[in-house]
């Protein structure tokens, strides 16, 4: 079922999977405390921060990628000629107490194409989640971003707790497989259970396997970090690019540091003022609206599913239902049930050009063929979590699996104050019914995600306020399911006057640079390549789906 969860086109369309193996938090080095020691033989805090700020990243190829970032072959070089590099930057475990232990972050880049007069600086990318690789993810979607490579170095990172940057593992062999569980509870007893003691199981392994770094893979430390990036990188502002949870990322940052802040775009916002329970069911009505818009297409198509719109919401409610009662088996010995049905219609509704591939399968579902969901739902990575990527590995030991899933739970629960019971979600249930019959209830209870996570929540929802910060262009998609299109005005507003300033995409799928509308991208690319913003209320507009497709 999809979650609370935003995550960005980009990602999806990684060539790479986003496994994980746990690095833990190491210490700094003899020759690091001597260069941090005061005259006392203590180290300052002061001092430490000076270290840190003037360390120099030691660029070398990049190897082929870890199994904590997909594996797989080495980034292969640009057109051009251009290779990716690859370093790592050491940053405090804990930014409150800089002289303590510190980590390492893994960095990818690919140096600018054009004239070193050209060069504006480093543009840092991250692609969402929380939780996917930055460094996997970069060199597979480079090509949608090589015009800006005239003038910036392409730059993005594994956030702390993700990938190669002390990666969280919660995953025990002790533990029930996620996909034993229902995420749609319905009988009030043995399965609420079982998906309460899951998570409680789930949050008590992370504790166990990465307490060390687990109270500090949050959005603020994150935030700290891409700060001393810019410095590292000698940049005098952060110029950056983040997308869905990147929004998020990229408006803690402001908040944090609004004198530091250069040309920035946040796609696929976030909104900020919802906690928990409200983002997850604004993401109901997101992926209903998302479901309806595909229904009308469909029918417009001669589909076999339905008349009218209204017929095909119907028709694939009812076929949720049943397949829930008996799934269909497919040829490889594995099945489709209601909760692979929504999977992978979640996930097809991240990019329109999916719609074609989701038609085919739900007209063979209807025929008792679940063979073409299922392997629909594996292609893009659906695995309980509307859209995110995944390994399809699923009996891998402990340490060889992905984490992404981890560092997602992670990362969100330090994020949220917001702690749940069952008597929370079954309160509200007629209200994400309401909202959407097929999305609603598995968005209802991943509210129950943080049950018994061992490190208390930052806030009900992020701080980012930035008054006196530069211009911030935010990008929204009307027809966005995961992070519906209301998340940019309230980002704008809660950004502060004059600094959060939005462009529309009346479009389909999540995010809109990637979609490939010249429009969007004309426009987000005249900020970042020259500064000129969209002029206020500019709405770009989506070109249909070829008719047949």
């Amino acid at each position: 079922m999809p979650t609370a969860r935003a995550i960005s086109t980009a990602v999806l369309l990684s060539t790479a999977t986003l496994l994980a193996s746990s690095l833990t938090a190491c210490a700094p080095t003899d020759q690091e405390r001597d260069r941090q020691r005061g005259t006392d033989g203590t180290t300052t805090d002061a001092q430490a921060l000076t270290s840190l700020r003037n360390q120099s990243l030691n660029w070398k190829a990049c190897p082929a990628p870890s199994p904590a970032q997909g594996g797989g072959e080495a980034p292969a070089a640009l057109p051009d000629g251009t290779r990716w590099q690859c370093a790592t930057l050491r940053t405090p475990l804990d930014w409150k107490n800089p002289s303590g232990e510190s980590i390492d972050l893994a960095l990818i880049r690919a140096r600018t194409s054009g004239a070193p007069d050209d060069r504006i600086g480093s543009l840092l990318f991250n692609f969402g989640g929380p939780g996917g690789s930055g460094v996997a993810t970069l060199p597979g979607l480079a090509p949608d971003y090589e015009k800006l490579r005239t003038h910036y170095d392409l730059v993005s990172f594994d956030p702390r707790g993700v990938g190669n940057s002390s990666a969280v593992r919660c995953l025990d062999a002790g533990l029930p497989d996620e996909e034993e569980i229902d995420n749609t509870p319905d009988d009030g007893g043995d399965e609420t259970n079982a998906l309460v003691e899951f998570n409680r199981e789930t949050a008590a392994a992370c504790k166990k396997n990465s307490g060390d770094v687990l109270p500090y893979v949050g959005t603020t430390q994150a935030a700290q970090d891409m700060d001393l990036m810019r410095q590292v990188l000698g940049d005098d502002k952060l110029h950056y690019f983040g997308i869905s949870y990147g929004t998020e990322l990229g408006g803690v940052y402001a908040h944090l540091f609004p004198d530091h802040v250069g040309r920035a775009v946040l796609d696929g916002v976030v909104d900020p003022t919802h906690d928990t329970m409200e983002e997850a069911l604004a993401q109901a009505g997101g992926f209903q609206l998302a479901f309806e818009h595909f229904a009308t297409w469909c029918a417009q198509q001669g589909c076999t599913l339905g008349d009218d719109a209204e017929d095909i919401v119907d028709l694939t409610v009812d076929l949720e239902e049943a397949l829930d009662d008996t799934p269909l088996p497919t040829p490889d010995g594995a099945e489709l049930d209601g909760d692979g049905l929504i999977d992978a219609i979640s996930g097809a509704l991240y990019r329109q050009d999916y719609w074609p591939a989701l038609r085919v399968g739900l007209e063979a579902a209807v025929d008792d063929d679940g063979d073409v969901l299922h392997d629909l739902a594996e292609a893009l990575g659906q695995h309980g979590r509307g859209g995110d990527p995944d390994d399809d590995a699923t009996d891998d030991p402990p340490g060889e699996e992905s984490n992404e899933d981890d560092a997602f739970r992670a990362i969100t629960c330090d994020d949220s104050s917001n702690r749940y019971t069952v008597a929370d979600v079954t309160s509200r249930l007629p209200d994400f019914l309401e909202a959407s019959p097929l999305f609603g209830p598995g968005l209802a209870w991943s509210a129950l995600t943080c049950d018994g996570w061992p490190v208390p929540g930052a806030a009900p929802h992020p701080e980012v306020s930035a008054p006196g910060a530069p211009p911030v262009l935010l990008v929204g998609n009307t027809g966005d399911p995961a992070t519906p299109y209301e998340g940019a005005a309230r980002m704008a507003e809660r950004l502060g006057k004059k600094v959060g300033v939005e462009l529309t995409y009346e479009g389909e799928g999540h995010g809109a640079y990637d979609s490939g509308n010249t429009c969007v991208q004309n426009a987000v690319n005249a900020y970042l390549l020259n500064g000129n913003l969209p002029n206020p209320g500019t709405v770009c507009k989506a070109e249909p789906l070829p008719e047949g497709k």
